[in-house]
């Protein structure tokens, strides 16, 4: 059992996605069976029942689909600057899954729907586990 509110789930579903984490990799499942992405992880694919789907790096880039700003802490463990942005990104490499996390940086006020974010990897001190935060990042030569 971890110190913090986040981490892997007592069934351990989504253990190699916390372990991947650590190592510095986003890991999503996708199906052995029907090369289906699925997020959030789960014991058997959706597409064709097939039980336990197997778990692949995914390049942690995507574009914002939608983002929040947020006043107050949703977690009051996790130390975040107030006002935070959450965004929600589309992954490039994963069939356009979404996945959630904290946008960091100088510019965080300029956020828009569709701006290119890389992840990066952050453990906060005392933590057991990292967390996977988004910057905004140029594009086709444009800043962000």
């Amino acid at each position: 059992m971890t110190a913090e509110p986040w981490g892997p789930a007592p069934d351990g579903v989504d253990q190699p996605y916390w372990d991947g984490l650590t190592r510095g990799d986003l890991m999503l499942q996708r199906c052995d069976n029907c090369d289906t992405w699925i997020w959030g992880p789960q014991w058997i694919c959706a597409s064709c029942h097939t039980f336990d789907p197997g778990w692949q790096r995914v390049e942690p880039v995507g574009t914002v689909y939608t983002w929040s700003r947020s006043w107050y802490p949703f977690i009051s463990e996790l130390p975040v600057e107030r006002p935070y942005v959450t965004v929600l990104v589309e992954l490039s490499g994963a069939g356009g899954r979404r996945v959630l996390g904290i946008l960091t940086g100088d510019d965080t006020d300029q956020v828009r729907i569709g701006d290119h974010v890389a992840g990066h990897f952050e453990r906060d001190d005392g933590a057991t586990w990292p967390m996977l935060r988004w910057r905004r990042v140029e594009s086709e030569g444009a800043a962000a």
